[in-house]
């Protein structure tokens, strides 16, 4: 009786790519989804400290909803390191002009702080609009529910 866990090796990891329609979804919902897929948690072979997640596309996030108040509550904070160099961005205004920015910030912050959060995320891509150049890698599409 072989007692070990199997763990997959880096060389033996596949990886599928996924399309996302945001559309009407809460920014949160869909974040939470996309954090699953990269970081792998919906195979059975996931492993805490390798990568084994999936590409995902991200489309239609300018039509992304925010719940309750945080389009005039939320806060998008960030400091160049400079004195006095604290900038604030609005929810409302980061969702006008960079939507895509909001859903990359709220899937970054649901990954690993850590190189493997990092090389997670450069498998992210988000669309402000309907419209991708990844046809060729033939994504399947995932709903959020």
């Amino acid at each position: 009786m072989n007692n070990t866990t199997y763990s997959p090796k880096a060389g033996e990891v596949t990886s599928k790519w996924y399309i996302i329609d945001a559309t009407g979804k809460p920014l949160g919902r869909v974040a939470t989804e996309v954090a699953k897929l990269l970081r792998g948690k919906h195979k059975p072979t996931y492993t805490p400290n390798i990568d084994v997640g999936d590409h995902v596309i991200v489309l239609n996030c300018k039509n992304v909803i925010l719940t309750g108040n945080k389009l005039d509550q939320k806060v998008y904070r960030h400091h160049s390191g400079y004195i006095g160099g604290m900038r604030e961005v609005s929810a409302r205004v980061m969702m006008e002009k960079t939507p895509e920015k909001a859903m990359f910030l709220a899937v970054k912050g649901m990954l690993p702080h850590n190189t493997l959060g990092r090389q997670m995320i450069k498998k992210l891509r988000v669309y402000p609009d309907g419209e991708h150049e990844n046809i060729a890698q033939k994504p399947e599409v995932w709903e959020v529910k």
